[in-house]
């Protein structure tokens, strides 16, 4: 069965999400609690969101000729309490341990990574599982997830080509978005939804709840109306 999906996010009035941006005074604590209200078992971001703000651009250690007994799914921990999943299609991210802040990490990845890598998620006791040949399905990705692990609820958290993706999908149940009391502007900065230049039809969203938070910020909370 597939988990419920919550793109829990922080954004500027214009939608922009590169927090740095902001000042040194950006909080993160309001994100945090409004996070803890989901009660959910994983966490989800792309590639560069986790190399950037998690593994810091650590390599992978890759030693040639090493390969897995098998090109299967891999479920390095099946008792694990919560997860933090890694898309990465091509299979670039190093890892230093297993576990992020006690979640068990599960990448996920497309056949086209290399036998080496496998070996080295393997070594590093990092869970893997494969997404599709060339292309992620983030539909198959879902039911693994919800099929290998025991995960009901994701927190998806960008970045913006990740969100989009699965938002164009169909795969995402809510939003729940932390405006923060600024107008960022910059034009390179992602916004919380990236389709590119072949975007999904325009996604209808049913308000849930509003609340004003600390510092400014106000949490939005919407059911997406799929179909």
């Amino acid at each position: 069965m597939k988990p419920h999906v919550i793109c829990h996010m922080m954004a500027s009035l214009d939608g922009r999400i590169i927090t740095k941006r902001w000042g040194a005074n950006t909080s993160t604590k309001a994100y945090e609690t409004t996070a803890a209200h989901f009660d959910a078992q994983a966490w989800l971001c792309g590639r560069v969101t986790m190399e950037q703000d998690f593994t810091d651009g650590l390599p992978p250690d890759l030693q040639p000729g090493s390969a897995p007994p098998d090109r299967h799914d891999f479920v390095a921990d099946a008792n694990a309490e919560s997860f933090a999943i890694a898309i990465d299609a091509h299979g670039k991210l190093g890892w230093e341990a297993s576990t992020i802040d006690n979640d068990h990490v599960i990448s996920v990845l497309t056949e086209q990574v290399s036998d080496e890598y496998l070996a080295y998620l393997r070594r590093q006791g990092v869970s893997y599982l494969f997404g599709g040949a060339q292309e992620l399905d983030f539909a198959l990705v879902l039911d693994k997830l919800g099929r290998l692990f025991p995960i009901k609820t994701i927190l998806l958290e960008g970045g913006g080509h990740v969100n989009g993706s699965l938002l164009k999908a169909g795969l995402i149940d809510e939003l729940s978005l932390l405006h923060y009391p600024v107008i960022d502007g910059a034009a390179s900065s992602p916004t919380i939804f990236e389709q590119g230049q072949q975007p999904g039809p325009a996604a209808q969203l049913r308000l849930q709840h509003v609340e004003q938070l600390p510092e400014g910020l106000l949490w939005l909370r919407y059911a997406v109306v799929n179909g």
